[in-house]
């Protein structure tokens, strides 16, 4: 027999009181093997560290099932179940004057309320000045004096091994301190958010703790803690933590437009092997750092800047490139219409090349101007002798991107595209032809599978 134990990624979403649901062992104290103690630090930052209450309003019917089989369990069938859940976590203030506080992001989304709890007891209904989603960062505001700020830190200066401690609420337990160490940099792939560039940490971290504190021995904000690796809901000393370096672009961007607006670049980058490197003759003393570049999108910044395929981005804004990743998150933290210097090797010489990031939006409609009923759409030549139809000639489609007109009209990879317009096209040259129209929609003639149907495609919008 197999005993398969299945580790769940669990974000650290405020405490819920759910019956049966117990905390997990934490390790051994912070202190136990120094003669030093942290507890001068942690008496000037433990204040700063705040319980954040957000009542949060349901909108996934899946949620609003499992409360009532809950309730239905516990015997509370009677009555309609409540469309709201109350939960606690935690918050970081950041800012004494102002009174802006930090937290995690799906801590407060679709919350109706906000309350932030000071440790002195004071209470208030915070303000949401803004959040981003896509690195799991939201800014609060209360209007309070006497308030104490924990000092942003350098998250780029840390390394693996260097102590920490977490500060945060877990289970309601206000103002909990754990300890361990910085047990690895630049965590992605996770799944947790769309842009990852996790600190990771074994200081334990639970339900409740999101949007809490982690800090250096220097008393330093290095990142706000964010979601657990754990079986069953409980803490195994696998966390991770948003770098206060990413935390400081977000929280800017809200300060000044209370959004996050990236901009795009426009290129498709891959990890550096080392049979790559080799392969491409990369040189240098690592030549596995950086990014390689694999495909440059039809009118981004990245083509007008005169990026080529194969160029390898060693520096963004002279910040040294890793990897892919890398390029993701850097580039991925910079406003619409931000100048960038990208620093890349290109057959073993290193060249600087300004470009100017632009909105998505943009992109997409400068590519949709192009090929405005096939925006999105990958496809190919196709022949095929078949025994029902005879010759075929005609184009098939490779890919479709869900956001397009294409694939709302049903258009699927695998059809073939035989006619447009009751034009008859064997090729994409004939297919490009036939649709350069004005007109808002187009019908395509397909052979998909052993049958033959009509698509409607409309214009893509600009």
């Amino acid at each position: 027999m197999k005993i398969v134990a299945q580790l769940i990624l669990l974000i650290c979403l405020g405490f819920v009181n759910t019956p049966g649901f117990a905390a997990s062992p934490t390790s051994g104290d912070f202190v136990s093997s120094r003669s030093s103690s942290l507890a001068p630090i942690l008496k000037r930052t433990l204040s700063a560290v705040v319980n954040v209450r957000a009542d949060i309003k349901i909108t996934d019917p899946a949620i609003l099932y499992q409360i009532q089989r809950q309730r239905a369990a516990q015997g509370q069938s009677n009555g309609a179940a409540p469309d709201s859940i109350s939960s606690t976590a935690s918050g970081v203030i950041v800012d004494a004057a102002k009174g802006y506080i930090i937290t995690n992001a799906h801590v407060v989304n679709d919350a109706q309320t906000v309350v932030v709890l000071l440790d002195d007891g004071r209470h208030y209904t915070a303000k949401l000045i803004g959040l981003d989603k896509a690195s799991d960062v939201a800014l609060l505001q209360i209007k309070a004096q006497y308030l104490t700020a924990i000092p942003l830190g350098n998250s780029n200066t840390i390394e693996v091994g260097d102590e920490v401690a977490a500060i945060g609420n877990p289970f309601g337990l206000n103002q909990s301190v754990s300890s361990g160490i910085i047990s690895a940099l630049g965590r992605t792939s996770l799944g947790i958010e769309n842009i990852e560039n996790f600190i990771q940490t074994d200081a334990p971290i639970n339900p409740g703790n999101s949007g809490g504190a982690l800090i250096n021995t220097k008393g330093e904000l290095i990142g706000i803690n964010t979601a657990i690796l754990a079986p069953d809901r409980t803490s195994i000393g696998i966390g991770f933590a948003v770098p206060v370096n990413i935390v400081k672009v977000v929280m800017q961007q809200l300060i000044q437009y209370g959004d996050v607006k990236r901009g795009v670049l426009g290129v498709g980058v891959q990890d550096i092997t080392p049979d790559l490197a080799k392969a491409y003759d990369i040189g240098g003393k690592n030549p596995t750092e950086g990014a390689v570049v694999t495909s440059i999108h039809l009118g981004s910044p990245g083509q007008t800047a005169g990026i080529l395929v194969g160029d390898v981005i060693k520096e963004v804004n002279n910040i040294p490139i890793r990897n892919a990743n890398d390029v993701v998150s850097t580039v991925g933290f910079l406003r619409v219409d931000s100048k960038v210097n990208l620093n890349v090797q290109r057959e073993n010489k290193l060249k600087d090349i300004p470009v100017v990031l632009t909105d998505a939006k943009k992109l997409r409609n400068a590519a949709s101007a192009t090929d405005p009923y096939f925006y999105g759409v990958g496809m190919q030549n196709f022949f095929l002798l078949s025994p029902v139809y005879g010759e075929i000639n005609g184009v098939m489609v490779v890919s479709v991107d869900p956001d397009s007109h294409a694939w709302q009209a049903d258009l699927r990879p695998g059809d073939v595209i035989i006619g447009v317009d009751q034009e008859k096209v064997s090729n994409i040259t004939e297919m490009k032809q036939a649709s350069n129209t004005d007109k808002t929609t187009i019908v395509l003639n397909i052979l998909r599978n052993s049958g033959s149907v009509f698509l409607v495609v409309k214009k893509e919008d600009n």
